[in-house]
């Protein structure tokens, strides 16, 4: 069983652990509220998220909440999201709403499709109806996740400022996509 987690000071060796995970696959890190720049300054990143989540909106940032995916049975955190409770233009563009990974040896095992629900379901929490998700058109198993959730496609675009490829932004109803999920499980 998987659920979302804050993370807590009891975490700290687990979050780290997660991180270098990806540092030693050389895999991009996404959805982790920067933990990977606060490696050194654990409790700095704990107090840093309890700042994002009441955070106003400006040009470079916006109020976010994040979560550990954990798994209950070894208490191990296989996956991490980050959900933008709204969105400026940079955020419309490049990052959307929700920003998530699976750490590299627990993927392929549809957790990131557990992950996105749930971080569906706190959206909902929020009053959040629909969210934008934004993905590398290459990025294959970030876009099944995505689809699995019968998104509206909005369009695609060449980013040159930043990620140098094709980016692809999708919309969620996160009522309907939350119903989906639960009709089919």
């Amino acid at each position: 069983m998987l659920e979302l987690v804050t993370p807590t000071i009891q975490y700290k060796e687990k979050a780290i652990d997660f991180i270098n995970e990806f540092n030693e696959y050389k895999s991009d890190i996404n959805g982790t509220g920067g933990l990977y720049r606060y490696l050194d300054d654990y409790e700095g990143w704990l107090k840093k998220l309890e700042e994002d989540k009441n955070r106003p909106v400006t040009e470079e940032k916006v109020p976010a909440e994040t979560f550990f995916l954990v798994r209950k049975e070894d208490d191990k955190i296989v996956g991490m999201i980050n959900i933008r409770l709204a969105l400026n233009e940079k955020f419309r563009k490049i990052n959307g709403n929700i920003g998530y990974s699976i750490r590299p040896t627990e993927r392929r095992k549809g957790y990131n499709n557990i992950n996105l629900y749930l971080g569906l379901k706190k959206c909902k929490e929020h009053g959040i109806k629909k969210v934008l998700l934004t993905v590398d058109k290459d990025n294959l198993g970030s876009k099944k996740t995505i689809l699995r959730f019968n998104p509206r496609f909005e369009r695609e675009y060449y980013d040159e400022e930043t990620h140098k490829c094709i980016i692809q932004l999708y919309w969620i109803d996160v009522e309907k996509g939350i119903e989906l999920w639960e009709s089919e499980h």
